[in-house]
Order: structure tokens, then C-alpha cells, then sequence
């Protein structure tokens, strides 16, 4: 058995999420707190939904939760994961928990990262919508038609067999909802996002962060941790988390090339189960389990420990 974990990224959050985790680690989420300068603890517990789903505090929400679980999962396990990724967020979970870098300085690029796409999104008209009924190759013609002809429309994330993601204006997303039929695709659905993520309508976050990642320093990861914009192992986790902003998620490429690698089984590490979900679509063939809570974490691990 080889197995990999995966963790999830914006748009898992819900408000009372990892109720366990927030009881039984409080050193955690207080760390967590003083590096973010707000209440964390309340913020997930009480909400609003509303404020939780912004991205500067859903991202960090995400990440800190997601380790603790990962905490709990990597103490209880007998073997370590041969390699780990993460969807778009999830990239900085998967650095973390291979040690790349600290928790702490996980959360204040996590932190930063938020901050600046929340800045991005608020100076850009622009949207995401979710493809059905088509594959890669024809959402990429058909973006790329639409921006010959002024509009601008990019793919953003390749998640699963017939799951992807595009980024466009705000008249080019509804273009495409309405076109959908005409242009052979089955249905666009639009998506309540803050704006065209994974694309270059996050140029200036890209740059934002960029200056913040060339002041950090990493070390060399314990297992493999892929990248989102290459689909392959990061050898420079700074380049890697900057081109993720402007970039797409190549998930479901990634979850190929680790099952060609020899990975079958799938762990998904953090609240909900999306991930996991992903995997089942794009490597049928594979074993997928869940770890969204405490009890998950140490239940899997035993199930691990003892093949």
C-alpha cells in the first residue's frame, strides 16, 4: 500500500466546522489567533457564514483546522504518506504538513495570501463559472476564442473528469452561461465567488505575495508534496505558490500522476470531503478515505497501520 494525502481548499468551510478539533487543541487555534490578530475560535464556532466565507478569513480558517486534523492523523499513523497535495489552499496545508515549513509561517502566508487575492478581487469585475458536459480541450477552445474576440476567459481548475472551472469578466461568464448549449456544452453553472481566481485577474496578488514568499525560507519536504500549477513535485514550493494564483488547479492530473506513480490509496485531511470525492472521480480504481474529524484521524490511522 502507498498513499498519499490530500487537503482541501476555499469554499469547505461551514460555520461550527471541526468542533473536536477546537475543543481538544485550544493551543492551536490561540497560536492561530495571535499570528492573525482576530478570533478564530469565534469566528468558526459562531460565524456568520458571511464572514467566514470571505476569503481572508476562510483560507486561514481552512488551513488551521486542516493541520490539526493532520496532526492527529500523522501521530496516530504507523507509516508516513509517500506524497501530499493540496487543492489550490490545500498546497499550503500539504507544504505544512511535510515540514516544509512551520505551521506559523504556513499561517502567515496563508494570512497573506487572503489579504492580498481579497484586495485583487475588490479592484476586478470578474467571476468563475463550473463547466459540465465537456472536456478540457473544448473549454480551452472555446476560452480561448472568446478572448479573440476582446473577452477574457480562462480556464481555472481542471478538478475531475468533466469538472472544470473557468475564470472570466463578469459579461464573459454571462456570455458563457447563456451560450452553453450553443457552444456544445452541456450547462455553465456560476459560481458565488469574489472573482476570477486561478487567472491573471490575480496578477496583483500574485505580486503581492510574491514579496512576502521572497522573504521565506524553505526546507526540503519530508515526502513529495505536488504543485498545483505543474501537476508535479515541487522543487521550489516560493515559485510554486506564486504561480498557483494566476494559474490553474491541474487536481485531477495531479491525483493521475501519483496513481501512475504507484499511490492507491487516498487520504483526504480537513472539513468536508471534496478531495476525497475528486479522487474517487478521477482514479476509479482507487481505495479513498475521509479524515474530517478527530475520531476520523485515528480510525483511519489504525486502518493504515495495519495493512
Amino acid at each position: 500500500m502507498s498513499y498519499a494525502v490530500l487537503f482541501p481548499g476555499q469554499g469547505s468551510q461551514f460555520v461550527g466546522m471541526t468542533a473536536d478539533v477546537r475543543a481538544e487543541m485550544p493551543d492551536l487555534i490561540a497560536e492561530a489567533s495571535e499570528v492573525l490578530g482576530w478570533d478564530l475560535e469565534s469566528l468558526i464556532a459562531d460565524g456568520p457564514e458571511s464572514d467566514l466565507t470571505a476569503t481572508d478569513r476562510a483560507q486561514p480558517a481552512l488551513y488551521v483546522t486542516s493541520f490539526g486534523l493532520w496532526s492527529e492523523f500523522a501521530d496516530a499513523v504507523h507509516d508516513g504518506p509517500v506524497a501530499a497535495a493540496g487543492h489550490s489552499l490545500g498546497e499550503y496545508t500539504a507544504l505544512a504538513a511535510a515540514q516544509a515549513m512551520s505551521f506559523g509561517d504556513g499561517l502567515a502566508l496563508v494570512a497573506a495570501r487572503g489579504a492580498a487575492m481579497a484586495e485583487a478581487s475588490a479592484s476586478t469585475d470578474s467571476s468563475m463559472a463550473a463547466i459540465i458536459g465537456a472536456d478540457e480541450d473544448a473549454v480551452s477552445d472555446i476560452a480561448a476564442r472568446r478572448r479573440a474576440d476582446g473577452g477574457a476567459l480562462y480556464i481555472a481548475n481542471i478538478n475531475a473528469p468533466g469538472q472544470i472551472v473557468v475564470s472570466g469578466g463578469s459579461e464573459d461568464i454571462a456570455w458563457l452561461v447563456d451560450s452553453a448549449r450553443s457552444l456544445g456544452v452541456r450547462r455553465a453553472i456560476p459560481l458565488n465567488v469574489a472573482a476570477g481566481f486561478h487567472s491573471p485577474f490575480m496578477d496583483g496578488a500574485r505580486r503581492s505575495l510574491t514579496a512576502v514568499l521572497d522573504d521565506m525560507s524553505f526546507a526540503t519536504p519530508r515526502f513529495s508534496v505536488f504543485a498545483n500549477a505543474t501537476a508535479s513535485i515541487t522543487e521550489d514550493p516560493a515559485t510554486s505558490l506564486a504561480d498557483q494564483l494566476t494559474a490553474p488547479v491541474r487536481f485531477s492530473e495531479t491525483l493521475l500522476t501519483m496513481a501512475a506513480a504507484g499511490v492507491d490509496t487516498f487520504v483526504h485531511v480537513g472539513p468536508g470531503d471534496v478531495t476525497a470525492g475528486l479522487a474517487r472521480r478521477t482514479v476509479p480504481g482507487a481505495r479513498v478515505l475521509v479524515v474530517s474529524t478527530l475520531l476520523d484521524a485515528r480510525t483511519v490511522a489504525e486502518e493504515l497501520s495495519i495493512q
